[in-house]
């Protein structure tokens, strides 16, 4: 797929920060060679360049063009699906305890790395809030609170009534905020860490598909219409957007389509009721519901889609009606913004780095808490690419372990979205 102009998100509409980069032209070496103008590459491209390596980052199409540009801006320090027992259980009280650790501090990574640099992003660490939709959902999340609480991190329980006044949403049985997560402009971020590699001394290039990866004697030659980089080390950050590249790594993940949308701005009485700290919402729905704003109180929000056709016009009309019925919005404003993206989910939710050869790994951090994990995953490539041994980086690292049937499951988040939908409602009535 070739770009002839940003894709139509609020966040490619509104960032301030546009740099245009021309595609490789030439044949260049590098210590790292990056596929993918993503967070997860761009974090690795400044920490890696900030450690004096050598590092070229090829863009197919233009930087946050993928998922990166398509979500919804929540910075949330945590696992989709996992808490931190489940993790010790499964990767050992080491591991499990080193893999806890890089995400805890995700959110706060993010930010820091804002503020240091001056990133013009409209960031707010103003905290994430996961109420819960029944009375079963607020005991599991008052679980995952205290699991997280006792590692030091700030996160607090919240009644029913502290949901109603931090949110403005009724219904709720209670939930948690973890006070260190927050919201942003993905792409304002995202060409922010672009910016900043460069000046780090990492070279980045637009407008760049990778058509061939082959091994050579002193590492790895990746190949464009344009030109070649012969890196000693390679790292493909693409999430689903690369499955051209390994179609082994494209079984591995299920590719979860997820659509946004963005209202007009909201009246300052609107504002008022909603979210007043500013913070950024998702619920314990199977069908999950979110919601935030943005720096000029438009007010965002998403969802999954029942596969079908007509779902780019069905789909946001759908989202639109629920933001307006979940959060008792009169006189609703027009949609001003609305897009999808779709996301690398991982069969056990967790981050994984995948060993493709010698010196050559896939990373991915997404399952739906792309800004923070990614940020965090970055930061530990870089030091993977300054010489640590993968086995010893926090992340899982293995070969690809393509999931049995793919082609038959790989839609599978997407078709069962009306049995989530059902079950959802059966929890409601049960707590009612």
């Amino acid at each position: 797929m070739n770009a002839t102009k940003d894709p139509p998100s609020l966040w490619h509409a509104t960032s301030r920060n546009r740099k245009d980069r021309p595609p490789l032209e030439s044949d260049i070496h590098a210590d790292l060679a990056i596929i993918g103008g993503g967070f997860s590459g761009l974090s690795t491209a400044l920490h890696a360049a900030e450690r004096g390596l050598s590092v070229v980052v090829l863009e197919a199409e233009i930087i946050a063009w993928g998922a990166t540009g398509r979500n919804a801006g929540f910075v949330v320090p945590n696992f989709a699906k996992m808490d931190p027992d489940n993790i010790t259980a499964l990767l050992g009280p080491e591991r499990g305890a080193r893999l806890i650790q890089m995400a805890a501090g995700s959110a706060d990574l993010v930010f820091d790395l804002i503020r240091r640099h001056g990133i013009d992003c409209d960031a707010q660490q103003s905290g994430w809030i996961q109420p819960a939709h029944s009375p079963a959902a607020f005991e599991k999340v008052k679980s995952r609170a205290e699991q997280w609480a006792s590692r030091g991190r700030p996160a607090v329980i919240l009644d029913r009534q502290a949901v109603r006044d931090t949110t403005g949403a009724d219904g709720y049985f209670g939930g948690w905020t973890d006070k260190s997560g927050g919201v942003l402009n993905p792409v304002g971020y995202a060409r922010g860490l672009a910016i900043e590699a460069e000046a780090a001394g990492a070279r980045i290039f637009e407008h760049s598909p990778v058509g061939s990866i082959q091994r050579a004697d002193d590492g790895w030659v990746l190949a464009t219409t344009g030109g070649k980089v012969r890196a000693g080390k390679v790292l493909i950050a693409t999430n689903a957007y690369g499955g051209h590249l390994n179609p082994t790594l494209a079984r591995t993940y299920f590719p979860l389509k997820v659509f946004q949308i963005a209202t007009e701005p909201l009246p300052a009485s609107v504002r008022q009721r909603l979210l007043p700290g500013g913070q950024c919402v998702s619920d314990t729905r199977r069908n999950l519901f979110t919601f935030r704003f943005d720096a000029e109180n438009r007010l965002i929000t998403g969802g999954m889609h029942v596969i079908g056709p007509g779902a780019g016009e069905r789909v946001p009309r759908a989202i639109h009606r629920r933001l307006a019925r979940h959060l008792n919005l009169k006189g609703f404003p027009p949609l001003a913004y609305s897009w999808s993206g779709v996301a690398a989910v991982e069969p056990d939710f967790l981050p994984h780095l995948v060993d493709l050869g010698p010196d050559i790994i896939a990373g991915f951090a997404c399952n739906g808490r792309g800004i923070a994990m990614t940020t965090a995953m970055g930061r530990v490539l870089a030091d993977w690419a300054a010489g640590t041994k993968p086995n010893d980086l926090p992340i899982p690292f293995a070969p690809p372990a393509p999931i049995p049937f793919h082609s038959l499951l790989k839609h599978a988040p997407n078709m069962l979205l009306p049995w989530s939908m059902l079950h959802d409602r059966l929890d409601e009535r049960a707590g009612s």
